[in-house]
């Protein structure tokens, strides 16, 4: 208990029973269990309760934090699966393997999203040098961008 109050940085008591020994142990001591636990009774039922967990609640929460990373890790895979494709058409000039439409769809997505980060960094380095801010030599440029492309990653991984 001592370790546990120290490392979470928290105020901690134990009060353990055991069937061979009809007094309960008592950690640290009777006094300071007695002062930790009048301080838990004076607070509201609702800060008593605020961070109590069940293991039901508890096995939720880490299901649901291990949901969330593999999503993001689906995400950061297919992302890395789409730039390999890119970097396989950039240097070889063509792409193996007959890519799907879906492929297709988010290798647009991310070939759009990486020319505005480029365009962004282009557009900053512009002002800190103090040129007029232009695309492609003085004219507006201008993307095909489907709408909602964006989520058809999330949408995709998901299914799979």
């Amino acid at each position: 208990m001592n370790e546990i109050s120290t490392l979470c940085g928290i105020e901690a008591c134990a009060i353990i029973y055991s069937p061979n020994d009809p007094q309960p142990e008592v950690w640290p001591s009777e006094p300071e269990v007695q002062r930790v636990l009048s301080k838990f009774m004076e607070m509201s039922e609702q800060k008593q309760c605020r961070k109590m967990l069940n293991q039901e609640s508890l096995l939720k929460q880490i299901i649901i934090k291990g949901q969330q990373q593999l999503t993001r890790q689906r995400n950061d895979n297919r992302k890395k699966e789409m730039t390999h494709l890119m970097f396989q058409y950039l240097n070889v000039g063509r792409v193996f393997d007959n890519p799907s439409l879906i492929d297709l769809n988010d290798l647009s997505w991310l070939i759009d999203q990486n020319l505005n980060e480029i365009k962004k960094k282009m557009t900053m380095i512009q002002i800190q040098e103090g040129e007029p801010v232009t695309e492609n030599g003085g004219e507006r440029g201008h993307m095909h961008h489907v709408q909602g492309l964006e989520n058809r990653i999330d949408t995709i991984q998901n299914q799979y």
